[in-house]
């Protein structure tokens, strides 16, 4: 299928996926919230919640685990036993952002601004002028956890091109002293963030014991383009992701098959490095393995039987090639939006993708009918990594690296083709039930 005419194919469950894509970003403006729309839709599904401090059942079924913000789902199949090999679908469930720092309430000159520290790689710019809200989670001093929203609240307001002559030539943000959103008119010293925050969530703003609390953009996700090709939205990295394995998890344990324990991973932490309890660096995953693995009565040597029996698909956005921009890519490889999802590929194992999981991957695509497009970087633009390496590197489990193309990717508002995120979907069936 040549890429244009593949571009332009989309029936009405790839339109009706990608807005539900849309309803899971709109809900999911941190991590936080990402994993806990993830339980509800699993929850609704049928799945058991499980608490990492008590025992879990051994028997078979569908169940998940939340910590902080990050999710892990998994389908235990009938039969399952000690050396039964695990089929992963791991994304990442935080994007480039701010977050707020202590004492946020800040300002001068009248104007009321909140401290925010920069998270990740985000393209400045793109976070200009536009109607920002705040969102993560209040942590109570007896401990307890709530989620908080605000309305639209923040914007970082760009200097007028009147008092700025040169800035179309070149536009230059100092990360401190420019980008502090404001958010009112007022004296910092009467005024406060944190209740603003706390009245989003119910609670009493005395009662805040720590929080973790970014920016989002406030604006719905759209299609646009001729045809309706293309589709906008924040977060699409990675929520587009974690939301083609939640959709492809759930279809797969209403509809049973897979000699395999079928498992979402998805991962807080990824864009800063994946170091944290929360992180694909972390033990995490490992954990939930080996307690899954554990209660089919494994050995040690089982389960690294059963790892040998196992995959990891990473699926992390990738780079559409950009017209305006066509040197940056690669002469030979050019994927493009709405041409299907893509093999990532880096000979400096930035991705773990080998020729077995190519391999691999070219059958699962086949067998869903779904086109696909490899993407490696021109020699002159060092690639970004993943959650793949790291678990290739922490389980030895054969890791495949995969995602979406994107423009815009790190802006506040990226795009993609509105065929590919079911596209993605699709493959993740056809892996979870393999």
């Amino acid at each position: 299928m040549s890429t244009l005419g593949a571009a332009r194919e989309f029936s009405d469950e790839a339109r009706a996926h990608t807005r539900d894509l849309g309803d899971f970003v709109s809900a999911s403006p941190s991590s936080y919230h990402a994993a806990a729309e993830a339980a509800r839709r699993l929850t609704a599904a049928g799945f058991t919640s499980l608490d990492e401090a008590a025992d879990w059942p051994t028997r078979p079924g569908s169940y998940f685990v939340v910590r902080d913000g990050a999710i892990i789902a998994w389908v235990v199949p009938e039969g399952a036993g000690p050396r039964t090999g695990f089929h992963m679908l791991g994304s990442h469930t935080d994007s480039p952002s701010f977050k707020l720092k202590p004492k946020p309430t800040t300002g001068a000159h009248g104007w009321l601004q909140a401290g925010v520290e920069v998270y990740g790689g985000p393209l400045l710019n793109s976070w200009l002028d536009r109607e920002l809200l705040l969102a993560g989670r209040l942590v109570l001093t007896d401990g307890t956890e709530v989620l908080t929203r605000t309305e639209p609240l923040l914007r970082f307001p760009q200097l007028a091109i009147h008092l700025d002559r040169q800035v179309n030539d070149g536009l230059t943000l100092d990360k401190q002293r420019h980008m502090n959103p404001v958010w009112g008119t007022g004296v910092p010293a009467q005024e406060d963030l944190l209740a603003v925050l706390a009245e989003a969530a119910g609670v009493e703003a005395a009662r805040i014991g720590g929080y973790d609390v970014v920016v989002a953009d406030a604006q719905a996700p759209a299609e646009f383009g001729r045809d309706g090709a293309f589709f906008a939205s924040g977060r699409l990295d990675n929520l587009s992701s974690v939301h083609a394995s939640l959709v492809a998890l759930i279809e797969h344990a209403a509809t049973g098959g897979g000699e395999h324990v079928a498992m979402l991973t998805a991962f807080d932490h990824e864009e800063i490095g994946s170091g944290s309890r929360s992180g694909a660096a972390g033990p995490f995953l490992q954990e939930i393995l080996e307690r899954i693995s554990g209660g089919l009565g494994a050995t040690d040597a089982d389960r690294y039987r059963a790892y040998a029996d196992s995959v990891c698909v990473s699926a992390d956005a990738g780079h559409s090639i950009h017209p305006n921009y066509p040197e940056r890519h690669d002469p030979a490889n050019q994927p493009l939006l709405g041409a299907g999802p893509l093999l990532k590929i880096n000979a400096n194992q930035r991705y773990a993708t080998d020729g077995v999981g190519a391999a691999l991957w070219a059958r699962w695509c086949d067998e869903a009918g779904v086109p696909y497009q490899e993407f490696v970087s021109n020699n002159v633009m060092p690639c970004g990594s993943t959650i793949g390496p790291l678990t290739a590197t922490r389980l030895g489990v054969r890791t495949v690296d995969v995602g979406i193309p994107l423009l815009s990717m790190h802006s506040a508002r990226e795009m993609c083709g509105v065929a590919d995120p079911w596209r993605l979907a699709r493959v993740g069936v056809r892996l979870f039930s393999s």
